[in-house]
């Protein structure tokens, strides 16, 4: 098949797959609390199951996140989404909690194997001249996937029948569906090899990417685990506090801080890298601070806002982190260095989370909250400090 003569619709369908793996990976935030009533779990424990996930995709990042570079895009990518349709299979056939953390495990493996292999291969299918605008069909087909997932989970549980089983059994038949895809789209690796070449990469950084790196990898950590406390516990708050108990809406909510993320990739784009990293930070700490205030009088307004403010300063902050370490890096080993800060941001989702977890026995849902954002404002104030003493330059 020659692409050049298809357009962009190579490029929208390899996008279209990524959106249906990334889904996968956050369709059981809404449900979290069915299944603490099926099974009787504690907080403690949804947050140990929402980060076994984080724990899964750093795994696959660690050992085989060039994998796609040599036993090309396309056999990376169907194991991606059969490990994404076993992850649906656990869910339809969960009887007890140990078949919800086969399922986060395999939803993990999928998303590492997707992360950098599909944002390549969107770019691969591109016509030529359209690098710019693949990187935003990437992008945005990586934060909406996580996006829709919570809102079809939410809008089903709430408005159809069995919430805990026709979420996953769309998913798997949109999985099928795009494995046809794949198996429909070219390959564009030119000289493949066995996966016996396949080498596990060591994170690595050169000396010329210390000082850029510091406050990048912690404005990464501190957006992801904004994320990671909103996917994770934010639908208990929604229900115990706010007594909000529409799946649906509390779906969309978590799904805004995902659309927001992307309209903040977008704007890095127009302010510059060099801008976007303080202006990311300056705007987690923003959503920190409403999350602080609709933790403190429970007001769902504040929630809302929080996810937007803070996703845009996740998206800003993540992509000017992304451009600056890779403009920092040798060529030779630029893959290693953002391996290294993909393996920092996804320990932001997994860590301050189980953290969370701890912490809600003790002090309660609100105290946890406030603990955890006392923290992380801490963090992202000493990187936006940094860089704006020390303005980042890139240079790719």
């Amino acid at each position: 098949m020659d692409r050049d003569h298809r357009g962009w619709l190579p490029c929208l369908l390899g996008g279209a797959v990524f959106a249906v793996c990334m889904a996968g990976t956050t369709l059981p935030t809404p449900l979290y609390g069915l299944y603490q009533e099926k099974f009787g779990f504690s907080e403690l424990t949804v947050t140990v199951v929402y980060a076994v996930y984080a724990f899964g995709v750093i795994g696959v990042l660690l050992l085989a996140g060039n994998a796609s570079d040599t036993v090309g895009r396309r056999p990376v990518l169907m194991a991606g989404l059969g490990c994404a349709a076993a992850s649906a299979v656990c869910f339809l056939a969960a009887t007890g909690l140990g078949w919800l953390y086969a399922g986060r495990l395999l939803s993990g493996l999928s998303a590492g194997l997707f992360t950098g292999a599909a944002t390549a291969y969107v770019m691969d299918l591109a016509p030529p001249g359209g690098g710019s605008r693949a990187t935003f069909v990437a992008t945005a087909a990586n934060m909406g996937g996580l996006g829709c997932g919570p809102l079809l989970a939410g809008v089903l549980a709430q408005y159809a029948d069995w919430p805990l089983y026709l979420p996953f059994a769309v998913h798997l038949a949109l999985v099928a569906c795009s494995l046809a895809v794949v198996a429909w789209l070219p390959e564009t690796v030119r000289h493949q090899t066995s996966l016996s070449t396949v080498r596990p990469q060591r994170p690595g950084l050169p000396p010329q990417v210390r000082t850029v790196f510091g406050p990048a990898a912690i404005a990464s950590f501190v957006g992801f685990a904004l994320f990671g406390v909103f996917t994770s516990v934010s639908p208990a708050f929604l229900a115990d506090s706010l007594d909000v108990r529409n799946h649906a809406v509390s779906g969309l909510i978590v799904a805004l801080a995902f659309f927001a993320s992307t309209a903040g990739q977008l704007v890095v784009g127009r302010v510059g890298v060099g801008r976007s990293l303080p202006l990311g930070c300056a705007a987690l700490l923003a959503g920190l601070a409403l999350l602080a205030g609709a933790l403190r009088w429970d007001l769902l307004a504040l929630v809302v806002l929080s996810a937007i403010v803070g996703g845009v300063g996740q998206g800003l902050a993540f992509r000017g982190a992304l451009s600056a370490v890779a403009g920092a890096s040798p060529e030779d080993s630029r893959a290693a260095v953002i391996s290294t800060l993909f393996v920092v941001a996804y320990a932001g989702i997994s860590v301050p989370v189980i953290g969370v977890g701890l912490l809600v026995g003790p002090l309660g849902l609100e105290g946890a909250g406030l603990v955890f954002i006392g923290c992380m404002a801490v963090l992202v104030s000493t990187a936006g400090a940094y860089l704006l003493r020390r303005p980042v330059r890139v240079g790719m």
